[in-house]
């Protein structure tokens, strides 16, 4: 493995990561936070001048494969969870740097859980960096480095490989590097655009940013105790719920509709199932909750949020999932798993993987009813690969192995099931709240240190999709 190339690539990551901190401290300028702007300020300095001196000599070797860009991705992602948590502790906000870390991890994986009792006592500049963190962590930190910081086109592909949620990875054009930059591209418009919309719902500009970056990173972290809900805006509502299921769609299928290969798009499979998905649980909740509502109407205003919410890994909330029915709450907690597209901001296994995972279900039923007959599993009209299937089924059982293994662990903590099992669930699937005591009003503070390790390390794991992390344990063949 090509140690110094990897060291090499972190050094950038600390730099870029120092830059991305001067946004936060423009903020403490502008709202005169000292606190803040003395945590951002030693915080900056140190990443640059650390990411600096590793990075003065070039290493000769600049070779980066798969490992090399799996093992770069699990350091980096490390890195910002540790150096990114270091002005919440400076500034005293968050006295407790276990809690510090869990806060940064939730915000770059967009997980969205929190261990804060009281958000708005937080200071303007740290409430801008954890929504950005969201921003940041959505496209992924090295495609952000990579996309200012270009490299050699096959040093791009593995590492794009690494970070990038999905079975599949494909390029937008020839060369990656460009690819990257167009995504990104995309990635702004969007998070600019629900800015401007929000603006025109009443939100100044430092709410819009921050709700913005939020949902672009599909995170959820909000300004305010109560979410989306202390705002009781139905155009809010609307703008938040339309922007979380464009965030949870696939980008390449922007690209396309730039392209203005319209008909590419309409018959993608996986966008066909994600909008079936969520048009289905709207639906159900909607008449499953209309007692709890002033009719249909306003029952189809909370169930489209917060499915669009949990479904796109987003986690805001306008409404309390815990009080309804058990079939909604139930349809709720699969949607967690579900996820959004492959290739978008989202959490969860992703739509892709259900559907391949479902086809080849089918497939093994028709086969052991017609052994002879010649059956394959297409997606798009077109026969998956078996290395794809192979690997999607690989995934989903090590992913569901060591969510149940976390289950195992957390339950020492001493919490009630439904905590227990919808912590892990909702921080490996990268969504934010789950039900009981870490419900959409609860949050995550009433967990021990150890246990808030272990669920940063479940966002990772979930936001990384196993695999780069798994690489640095010490099992590992050499």
């Amino acid at each position: 493995m090509n140690n110094r190339m990897i060291l090499y690539l972190s050094g950038r990551i600390l730099q870029v990561l120092g830059l991305t901190m001067l946004l936060p401290l423009a903020v403490s300028l502008i709202y005169r936070e000292p606190e803040s702007m003395f945590a951002f300020i030693v915080t900056a300095a140190g990443l640059l001048l650390s990411g600096t001196v590793i990075t003065i000599r070039k290493p000769e070797k600049k070779d980066v494969y798969a490992r090399e860009g799996m093992a770069t991705t699990a350091i980096a992602w490390l890195i910002v969870s540790v150096f990114g948590a270091l002005p919440f502790w400076i500034s005293g906000e968050i006295p407790n740097f276990a809690d510090c870390i869990f806060e940064t991890a939730s915000g770059f994986t967009t997980t969205g859980a929190t261990i804060l009792n009281d958000i708005e006592g937080m200071s303007k500049a740290c409430l801008f960096w954890r929504s950005f963190t969201h921003f940041l962590g959505g496209m992924g930190v090295l495609v952000l480095m990579l996309a200012i910081m270009p490299q050699n086109d096959t040093r791009t592909m593995h590492i794009v490989r690494a970070e990038s949620p999905g079975p599949t990875v494909g390029k937008l054009v020839a060369k990656m590097s460009f690819s990257v930059r167009i995504l990104y591209c995309m990635y702004i418009a969007l998070t600019v655009m629900e800015a401007i919309f929000l603006l025109f719902g009443g939100m100044n500009l430092f709410e819009a940013l921050c709700h913005a970056f939020s949902t672009a990173g599909t995170g959820g972290f909000g300004i305010t105790n109560g979410s989306i809900a202390d705002y009781d805006s139905v155009y809010i509502d609307v703008v938040i719920t339309v922007f979380m299921g464009l965030f949870g769609i696939n980008f390449s299928l922007y690209y396309l509709l730039l392209l203005r290969k319209f008909s590419q798009v309409f018959k993608n499979e996986e966008l066909r199932v994600f909008l079936g998905i969520c048009a289905a649980s709207i639906l159900i909740i909607s008449l499953n909750t209309m007692g709890h509502y002033d009719g249909f109407f306003t029952a189809l205003r909370y169930a489209s949020f917060q499915v669009l919410s949990i479904i796109s890994t987003t986690g805001f909330a306008t409404a309390d999932y815990t009080e309804w029915p058990v079939l909604s709450q139930v349809i709720i907690i699969l949607l967690m798993f579900v996820g959004g597209c492959a290739g978008s901001t989202g959490g969860g296994l992703k739509v892709s993987r259900i559907m391949t995972l479902f086809k080849t279900a089918v497939k093994e039923i028709r086969t052991a009813l017609n052994p002879r007959a010649v059956i394959t599993v297409k997606c798009d009209g077109k026969a998956l690969d078996q290395s794809i299937i192979k690997g999607v089924s690989s995934y989903f059982v090590v992913f569901m192995f060591i969510m149940v293994l976390s289950m195992l662990i957390l339950a020492l903590d001493g919490h009630d099931l439904g905590t227990t099992t919808t912590a892990v669930i909702t921080c490996m699937n990268n969504v934010g709240p789950g039900l009981s005591k870490v419900g959409p009003s609860g949050n995550f503070a009433g967990f021990s240190e150890w246990a808030k390790i272990l669920l940063s390390f479940d966002m990772l794991l979930g936001r990384l999709e196993i695999y780069p992390l798994l690489i640095l344990l010490p099992f590992r063949k050499k």
